[in-house]
């Protein structure tokens, strides 16, 4: 079986792509360990300086595999790993991202995205909520934004997710351009400051996880087993609309 996470390196910097077009990065087991391996591995090189999380296809991550999610545990553990590398994490998205993908690029020191992303809190309309993801996104997301995207679930452009604090930056133009000078500033940082200042700057989110993760992961695991999960995620299969729908 092909890797689902490619790895390459160049110049200090580590790129991970996410590379499962079959079911759109979705955040399958095999995905969510594969990830977290590459994620170590680039930590103990002493050559690396930053990450850069990336994709295949038109999807940067759809959120977690409805056919065969992962655990609530190893997304959450997944999550600290990218919030306590002792590495920048940088998000390059040219893509669609949903649900549990937007956790992950919350989970990034920086985001930077293409004119074709979109983006969705879709957890609402499956019958859940965005329990563990909310911990990094929470910190970084205007509280107005966050409240309205995250229960009514609807779709946003780059630009609207650089306003809300999604993004760190967004370009009409190639998104590897505007990251150049990013990168070039991380190359030239050495590697000690990088972890202390990244240390600094994460400490919201990682406090967020260590406080809440055991509640919200249960929460999470709770609603995926519930009645309201199941007709939520079949209506979506059999694209129709839910029970619920009014």
């Amino acid at each position: 079986m092909p890797p689902l996470v490619q790895a390459g390196q160049a110049n200090g910097v580590t790129t991970l792509t996410l590379d499962s077009p079959a079911n759109r990065n979705a955040l399958s087991t095999g995905l969510v360990a594969e990830l977290r391996a590459a994620l170590a591995a680039a930590g103990a090189d002493p050559e690396v300086r930053a990450v850069v999380l990336t994709h295949t296809g038109t999807t940067f991550c759809a959120g977690a595999d409805l056919k065969s999610p992962c655990a609530p545990a190893d997304f959450l553990a997944l999550l600290r790993e990218v919030v306590t590398l002792p590495k920048p994490v940088v998000a390059r998205v040219t893509g669609h991202v949903r649900a549990g993908g937007l956790g992950l690029l919350g989970a990034c020191d920086i985001a930077a995205a293409g004119p074709a992303s979109t983006y969705a809190f879709t957890e609402t309309h499956l019958g859940l909520a965005p329990a563990v993801i909310s911990m990094p996104l929470l910190p970084r997301l205007d509280p107005r934004a966050a409240s309205r995207y995250l229960l009514t679930a609807e779709a946003f452009d780059a630009a609207e997710a650089a306003r809300v604090g999604l993004l760190t930056l967004h370009t009409d133009g190639d998104v590897d351009e505007a990251l150049a000078p990013v990168l070039a500033g991380l190359r030239k940082a050495a590697p000690q400051a990088l972890a202390e200042t990244k240390a600094l700057v994460s400490a919201p989110v990682r406090e967020a996880l260590e406080r809440d993760g055991a509640r919200l992961g249960e929460l999470s695991a709770r609603l995926f087993a519930s009645d309201e999960a199941r007709e939520g995620i079949t209506a979506r299969f059999e694209r129709r609309d839910a029970a619920w729908v009014r």
